[in-house]
């Protein structure tokens, strides 16, 4: 839902300013995009963490198997559609309006996407940089109503450094803390995965090394203010300082684009969704460059091979290839030492 009214607010501001009401097929063909990409993207999803479900029903599996090339194909009729659409007089304007939507798809649709991508590794790595976003505006909006002084950037006039330094100190401060209360409580921490059996979404797991308490040494400078020489903490709380690092210095920047945006065409919102705050895309401008660095992080620093996602390929595979991957399986284990070559499977 957050998706089709982010994707509305700002395709229809490309219809007002280029006048394109009367553009053929091109309304309809924006929202036919939409569609094509919404379903590559929940399409991939769907065969990621649904695989066993989805094998295990016929009439899904051609969906599935040739998903891509369906996704392909119907992105190809959108795009024979549109040159189909061309009139002379219309043609900077057509590809304008084309290059538009496009732009559109890929900070609404793809950027949604990696937020849902997110959220399977667990709730805390969707919680924690949304509320530093959301905490770190707040912040910002604190410092430099009572303190600000030095305007920070032309694109916003009442943003100050004061607000910026603030907001940034104390949005640390915030995801430190409320990484530890999240920490602690498996439902957070858990990558959510589909159960077959059960056919529900299950956060059951044994917590990581990242959610189990450890001792750190407390450095000596701080010793002699804190008077503690070791502290218990969580290993995710340490990347809870990049996430808040990013969201108090870089996720700013998500909403200044937004502000030259909108100063561009001359508009004040993206819309009027919400009284008094504007439309859906204003709440949503920093979240999506959060979005996108989360993942980009998660995959970088912590990710590492899923044994439940190798398990759920396997169970998909014929009963010869399965045989294969177990003997090759044993050979390598029997080579490492780890079982003995006597072993009978």
């Amino acid at each position: 839902m957050c998706i089709v009214k982010c994707f509305h607010e700002i395709i229809t501001i490309g219809y007002r300013v280029y006048h394109s009401y009367d553009l053929p097929w091109f309304r309809s063909l924006s929202w036919y995009f939409l569609l094509c990409v919404n379903y590559f993207f929940y399409g991939e999803t769907v065969a990621d963490y649904f695989g066993t479900f989805v094998q295990r029903r016929e009439q899904l599996q051609f969906l599935i198997r040739y998903h891509r090339f369906i996704s392909f194909a119907l992105y190809l009729a959108g795009f024979c559609m549109f040159v189909l659409s061309l009139v002379k007089k219309h043609y900077r304007l057509q590809f304008y309006m084309f290059a538009w939507t496009h732009v559109t798809l890929l900070i609404t649709v793809t950027q949604s996407h990696l937020v849902i991508q997110n959220l399977f590794e667990g709730m805390i790595w969707f919680l924690v940089p949304i509320s530093s976003v959301i905490c770190n505006d707040i912040a910002a909006y604190i410092f430099g109503f009572f303190f600000g002084r030095t305007p920070l950037i032309k694109l916003s006039p009442k943003k100050t450094w004061e607000g910026f330094i603030g907001g940034g100190f104390s949005t640390v401060l915030f995801g430190f803390v409320f990484s530890y209360f999240l920490a602690q409580h498996q439902y957070f921490v858990c990558p959510v995965e589909y159960n077959s059996e059960t056919n529900r979404f299950v956060t059951e797991c044994e917590p990581s090394e990242l959610f189990q308490l450890k001792k750190y040494s407390v450095p000596l400078l701080l010793q002699a203010v804190l008077g503690w020489e070791t502290v218990n903490m969580y290993p995710f709380q340490m990347h809870s300082i990049a996430l808040s690092t990013f969201a108090s210095l870089i996720g700013p920047f998500g909403g200044f684009f937004a502000s030259g945006f909108k100063r561009a065409f001359k508009i004040k919102d993206f819309a009027d969704t919400i009284p008094g705050h504007g439309g859906i895309m204003d709440r949503f401008d920093c979240q999506y460059l959060m979005a996108t660095f989360v993942h980009v992080y998660i995959t970088s620093f912590i990710r590492g091979p899923n044994p439940s996602k190798v398990l759920k390929q396997l169970l998909v595979l014929q009963p010869e290839q399965q045989l294969n991957v177990y003997r090759t399986l044993k050979s390598h284990l029997v080579e490492k030492g780890i079982l003995r070559p006597s072993l009978r499977g």
